[in-house]
This record gives structure tokens, sequence and C-alpha cells, in this order.
């Protein structure tokens, strides 16, 4: 069973997967390692393969397919190594000055289309908005079954990113608790609204970006892409919805295409100006409604769902790690004006 277990000075949670252990030979150099044969030739998530998964929770399907067969665009199934076990939010537990508690909540897959080579830039409108909203209706059947308190949605694109699979596909994870990182935005959120601009900072971000043009760089009548004011990456990129909205799981179906048409720009537009980097995507929002309404009275008014891009392109080294600071060699600025070219996006 893993753990999770809290940093007693930071208050951060670790996961401790032990069922995720790796071979003794996957943490060597990746020039010494010889790669597995199996891996070149295989791929548990291609038509055909189904078996090959854990039984699907979810699939957008053509008309009269069986489910774990062919015939799905959209398929989602738990993760065959997953970092948290399936089950109810467990209790905490504390060992003298430490916190732990065990390793359960929800972690599955999101196949995002059949085609083995298709990635989310050259996905159909339709096709991308289908994967939006079978995001949206996960995390809200995760939240009301089992209670968890965040559910994170991510995707890691290329091995550099952390992809073990080439297929296109999206994770999410629940956690029993809420990160770190989603209190440190939510708290900033908070008292920024309360004691300066009492308004949704998000919000006031997005009025004054659209206004300057400066780091804009790409917006439909839903959505608005922008390179952030203190990018930690080079070509970070943060897609934020121009309806205030604290809960992605209120996203409507007409604003999933909106969003959709916001994420092929974004992504077709890496693509084509620096050539397909790897990437980590991740949404970030409120948690679970059952737990903001009690430990964040009017978190509706001041968080904003959002998501965040991040391309591969510079390494985290000692100094970030040591310190948090971030050193970007891109500014912004720049990195919108590139990424605002007028080529038409890859497909």
């Amino acid at each position: 069973m893993p753990e999770l277990r809290k940093d007693i000075l930071t208050g951060r949670w670790v996961i401790i997967a032990t069922e995720r252990s790796k071979r003794p030979d996957d943490f060597r150099p990746a020039e010494v390692q010889e790669p597995r044969k199996e891996s070149l030739v295989f791929c548990p998530f291609c038509p055909g393969n189904e078996s090959k998964t854990p039984p699907e929770v979810f699939a957008i399907r053509e008309d009269h397919s069986l489910p774990d067969q062919p015939g799905w665009k959209v398929r989602v199934v738990p993760n065959k190594f997953p970092a948290l076990q399936p089950g109810p939010p467990p209790p905490k537990r504390v060992k003298g000055a430490y916190q732990w508690m065990d390793g359960v909540g929800v972690h599955e897959v999101i196949i995002e289309t059949p085609d083995h080579n298709q990635e989310l830039a050259g996905l159909p409108p339709d096709h991308l908005a289908n994967i939006i909203r079978v995001f949206r209706d996960r995390i809200i059947d995760i939240e009301e079954t089992y209670h968890h308190q965040y559910v994170q949605v991510f995707k890691n694109k290329g091995k550099e990113a952390g992809a073990s699979l080439a297929h296109p596909h999206s994770q999410l994870i629940a956690t029993p608790i809420v990160p770190k990182r989603i209190k440190e935005e939510i708290y900033g959120a908070e008292r920024l609204y309360r004691n300066q601009f009492k308004e949704c900072v998000f919000c006031r971000v997005l009025e004054e970006e659209q206004a300057s043009g400066e780091r804009l760089i790409y917006r439909n009548d839903g959505f608005a892409v922008l390179a952030p004011y203190a990018s930690r990456f080079p070509f970070e990129m943060a897609i934020f919805p121009l309806r205030h909205s604290a809960f992605f799981r209120g996203i409507k179906d007409e604003e999933s295409f909106l969003l959709a048409d916001a994420l092929k720009e974004a992504l077709g537009r890496l693509k084509l100006q620096l050539s397909d980097p790897a990437y980590n995507l991740v949404f970030h929002q409120a948690p679970n409604p059952q737990v903001s309404e009690k430990a964040w009275p009017g978190i509706d008014a001041y968080y904003h769902w959002h998501i965040e891009v991040m391309p591969i392109l510079t390494k985290v080294a000692g100094f970030e790690l040591g310190t948090g600071f971030y050193i970007n060699p891109v500014p912004p600025e720049v990195a919108a004006e590139y990424l605002r070219k007028n080529e038409k996006p890859a497909s």
C-alpha cells in the first residue's frame, strides 16, 4: 500500500508509491539502458489491445460497440500502476512528530484517441471538445462518489515530460488532501481579493493582459491564452476562461468547444514554432465543492480555474531546487510575440 506523508516543516504532502517502484536498471543513465523490445512493437492503448488494460470505467464509443472492445473514441481506464490505490478517503494518522495516511485515491488514464500518432494539437475540434467533457464528467463522478478533496488532471507529453507510453493520453489523480500548490493559489487569491483588489485577481489580470496585448498569445469568445508575467519556463502558457468560474466541473458544453479551440491554438503554435517539444499540461481548479465551501467560504468569488502548459526546454537545476526561484532565459513578452506569428498552427 502506498503512503501519503506530510513534511512537518513545509506542510507539503508526498506520495510514497511503493507499488510503482522501478527495477534497478531503470535508474541507470539513458545512454546505457537497453531498450525494452516490447515497447517498440506493442502499445496497450491501441485498438485491439483493450484486454491489456484494466477494464474501462468510461468511454465514448461508436454505436453498438461493446465495452473493452474496439470502437471507442475516448477511453478511460484505471492506471495499471497507480500512484494511489482505489478507495474512500483514509483517516490521517500521527506517529511522533509525523503525520501520514494510507495512499488511497483514484488514478485513471484518459486515452485520448485510438490513433497512436495523433496528438492533441492535431485532433479535430469536436474530438478535443469530447475529451474536455470527459475530464469534466470524470471529475464530477469522482468527487461525488469517492469524496476525495482534489482531482488533478494532467498530461505528460514526451519522454522528457515523464510520459512512459507514446500513445496520446492524459491522467487524473484524486487525492484525499488538497495539494500545497493549490492551497497557495487559493490563499493568495483570497488575500488579494479581500485586502487589495476587491475582485478576483485572475479576472483583473485577464483584463489588464487583454488591454495591453503584450503577453496575449490567442483569444476567442471564451478563453485567453497568455504568457504569464512571471513565467517560470521558456514559452510557458496559461489558458484562462473569460467567464469567472472557480470550478472546472462547471464548464458548459458550448464552452468545451471554445476551450478546444484555445488548446488547439496553444499546442499547435508550440508544435509549429518550437519543433514539437515535450510538455506538461496541468489543470488548476478549486477543490471538491464539499471541501471548498467549508474551508474557504466565498471561494466562488475569488478563485479562477485555469490550465498551465509548460514546455520542457530547460532543466530545473540546483538553484531552483534549493531556493524555489526559477531562472527563465526567455522573457514572456518575447515568447508571446514569437508564438503570435501568423503561421497557421500545425494540425
